[in-house]
């Protein structure tokens, strides 16, 4: 994603002074690692994250209390204790950071920095999907009361596809010496993270990334959360930049993956019967590897969707071309408007069903087995949705158009708690 023009106005990463866990004050690193927030499977996720090592950073970007206010203030008081006592500590200097993740078939590499903030309309940072406001005020109190950045976002652009020079070049020269850290998680990928020091390949970084813009692939609602928390500030200072991963997918391709829907208060019978006269139903045989191939091949040819929670699976397809005249934005350009997501919400979740978009009716869960057990254990109804096409996602950003709210799920994601940055040490 280049842009042309004044190399100011790309993109700016800046070195800062990461807090990292002090190996040999936890039981390992892997052990108090965690996926991003909004990853974690609650309560079942919690629970094993919080058992693994009980310094583990869930207990950061999650934590438990009764309320709001307690949960951030304790949030605060545990991230002062950890310091405090030498579990977590700030490394010496500002720096960048390389980081790599990899397993048997993947191998990303990308570089970790405090980003200069930028409002979607200057088209430097472009979000693709909306975001929901009571998640970006509970994010945005949670870094105010801790002061730091708790785990980086992840953001792509396009490079030149060049290794001689810039980003990519320093990436791969840095990989060649002994990485500050190493560990692997139990998903299997293996984790190493390198300092940037040297000042020469610091200008090569930024020279490079300045003509460059970038697309947000997870983290929209902590990016909105760093951009409400710099419009608060009277002054400059660190909270204009914002903790990142910089992943250039002309070298490496991210993955993408569909977030599904948990429709709490509606079971499957009620689901499918609200649908008549609207779309096309039909069970489908499991198992469930069997019944998401089904789906992969009816959304090739239209907007498809699969419900489970009722022991079943039964894929949705074929809407009512009337009912979609009636709910979907005309206003927005066709790629937009044949989005499952944007179907999904405007047709069947906001006129079929009439279930809000709010958290006690819909949850927003990525693991599609995960899902399917939170439906049936709960008589619920889970909407297994199927990946929209990364060139899809490219092109509506381009055009200034989001997304519904978890229409995508890009990945690998870095994994939480390698590296954090203080707003008071910046």
């Amino acid at each position: 994603m280049n842009t042309s023009g004044p190399v100011d106005q790309g993109l700016r990463l800046i070195p800062f002074r990461g807090l990292r866990y002090v190996p040999e004050r936890v039981g390992s690193l892997a052990a108090v690692t965690s996926p991003p927030y909004d990853v974690v499977v609650r309560p079942d996720g919690l629970h094993h994250l919080e058992s693994a090592d009980p310094h583990n950073i869930v207990r950061l970007i999650l934590p438990q209390a009764d309320t709001a206010r307690d949960r951030h203030r304790q949030a605060a008081a545990t991230l002062d204790r950890w310091l405090a006592e030498g579990v977590i500590a700030p490394d010496p200097d500002p720096v960048l950071y390389v980081y790599e993740q990899r397993n048997d078939e993947i191998l990303q590499r990308g570089l970790i920095g405090a980003l200069a903030l930028s409002p979607a309309a200057e088209g430097i940072v472009l979000p693709h999907e909306d975001v929901m406001d009571d998640v970006v005020a509970d994010r945005a109190e949670l870094m105010r009361t801790t002061g730091a950045h708790l785990e980086p976002l992840l953001l792509t652009y396009r490079g030149d596809g060049g290794t001689a020079t810039g980003a990519g070049a320093v990436i791969d020269r840095t990989v060649l010496r002994e990485p500050l850290l190493a560990t692997t998680t139990e998903d299997g990928f293996r984790h190493r993270l390198w300092a940037v020091t040297d000042p020469s390949d610091r200008r090569e970084i930024e020279t490079d990334l300045a003509r460059h813009q970038a697309l947000i692939a997870d983290g929209h609602h902590r990016w909105a959360t760093y951009l409400r928390l710099q419009q608060e500030q009277t002054a400059p200072g660190p909270w204009d930049y914002g903790l990142v991963l910089l992943v250039d997918t002309v070298r490496h391709p991210l993955q993408v993956r569909a977030i599904h829907r948990l429709l709490r208060n509606l079971p499957v019978s009620r689901a499918l019967k609200a649908l008549t006269g609207h779309f096309r139903v039909q069970r489908v045989e499991g198992p469930l590897p069997r019944a998401l191939d089904v789906l992969a091949e009816a959304a090739a040819a239209g907007n498809a969707f699969l419900l489970a929670g009722d022991g079943g699976f039964h894929l949705v397809d074929r809407p009512d071309p009337a009912l979609l005249a009636r709910t979907v934005r005309a206003d927005r350009p066709d790629a937009w408007r044949t989005l499952d997501a944007t179907v999904l919400h405007s047709a069947l979740l906001d006129e079929v069903w009439r279930i809000p978009d709010a958290p006690e009716h819909i949850g927003y869960i990525h693991d599609t087995a995960a899902a399917v057990e939170q439906a049936e254990r709960l008589d619920a109804t889970a909407v297994l949705m199927h990946p929209v096409r990364e060139e899809v996602v490219r092109d509506l950003a381009r055009q200034g158009v989001t997304m519904p709210r978890k229409s995508t799920s890009f990945g690998p994601k870095p994994a939480t708690g390698l590296v954090m940055r203080s707003l008071t040490l910046d």
